[in-house]
């Protein structure tokens, strides 16, 4: 890892601070913090360098909404994340930089284009949902309950696909926020699941993440310099949530996500 500049450091500082709001409000808006760091870092290093980042929110989000995770669906997913976890740790052991960008960033407009699809097929099916109101989150569908039920291919292709992501570039959480989404979670049951989900998945990625090389003592060093740049993201992501319309909500995930993908694209 080359030395870093003042202003290089303070983009990292501010997509730590990206983490920790993403965390407690809107998961997919992760992806510009990844994007920041693949384009600061080398795309290999930057994964390790953020996955301890990534853990601090977790532990923080899961601090926030421990109550609200949905079981069910989070053991319906591991068995396929673990498979794909294994296969993008294959895919690490020979891919370059650019092999890494490209193919996360391609995965996740993919990913988008489905859940978009899936979205305007049920839309045509059932009629669009009264979920833009300031009600929106009330009821039965709008606690920690799915307001639909995916499927078990679709909880294994996107268990896999987040599972691959995550482990090649931390890029699982937009693949999971569409998964969510698409299965009709509302804002407490979709971060309390998610929360969950990430702080479970990562702290199994550390090992693979040092066996590969990933994780050592000069990123954990730039990661003491960046912890406490999650704390206030947090903060300011749990104030904002109550006050994320639903349908904006769904709009602000989707819409970070393509940014995202469009920006390791490009890089």
């Amino acid at each position: 890892m080359d030395t870093i500049s003042l202003w290089q450091l303070a983009a990292l500082a501010a997509a730590s601070t990206l983490v920790g709001f993403s965390k407690t409000a809107v998961s997919g808006a992760n992806t510009i913090s990844l994007a920041v760091f693949a384009a600061v870092l080398p795309a290999r290093e930057s994964t390790g360098v953020l996955l301890p980042i990534l853990i601090v929110g977790d532990l923080l989000a899961v601090r926030v909404y421990r109550r609200h995770a949905h079981w069910p669906t989070l053991l319906r997913l591991f068995p396929a994340v673990a498979v794909g976890v294994v296969a993008g740790t294959l895919f690490l052991l020979w891919a370059d930089d650019a092999a890494v960008r490209t193919s996360i960033g391609a995965i996740l407009l993919f990913m988008t284009g489905v859940t978009l699809w899936r979205r305007r097929i049920a839309e045509k099916e059932t009629g669009p949902g009264a979920d833009a109101g300031p009600g929106a989150d009330a009821g039965p569908a709008g606690g920690d309950e799915p307001a639909a039920s995916t499927g078990r291919t679709a909880a294994r292709g996107y268990g896999v696909l987040g599972g691959f992501t995550t482990m090649v570039a931390n890029a699982g959480g937009p693949v999971m926020s569409l998964y969510l989404l698409s299965a009709g979670f509302r804002k407490l049951g979709f971060l309390g699941t998610s929360a969950w989900f990430f702080l479970i998945l990562n702290v199994s990625k550390v090992p693979f993440s040092v066996g590969l090389g990933l994780i050592d003592a000069r990123s954990l060093l730039l990661d003491a310099c960046l912890l406490l740049f999650v704390l206030p993201g947090a903060y300011l992501g749990r104030i904002c949530v109550d006050r994320i319309n639903q349908k904006v909500f769904d709009r602000i995930v989707i819409g970070a996500t393509v940014i995202g993908g469009l920006q390791l694209l490009l890089i």
